[in-house]
């Protein structure tokens, strides 16, 4: 199974031109972006690691493909 750090993932988010809208809470962020519709919600701490569905989520809301998350570093 597949695994990426949250921090990983909020720096993707960062390049791919996302930036942070809101953290209502301490463990949820919710990411906007100037051109792409909707937002991306991230969970946990930076040092968490996110797997299976929740990256899935994460990929979907963001608009980017399983190859995009495969072939990111």
């Amino acid at each position: 199974m597949r695994t990426h750090k949250v921090r990983v993932i909020l720096r993707w988010l960062h390049e791919d031109g996302w930036f942070l809208d809101r953290q209502p809470g301490t463990s949820h962020r919710q990411f906007r972006h100037p051109a792409k519709p909707g937002i991306v919600t991230v969970n946990g701490k930076k040092s968490d690691d996110l797997f299976g569905g929740l990256l899935d989520s994460i990929a979907r809301q963001a608009g980017w493909t399983k190859d995009d998350m495969r072939t990111r570093k």
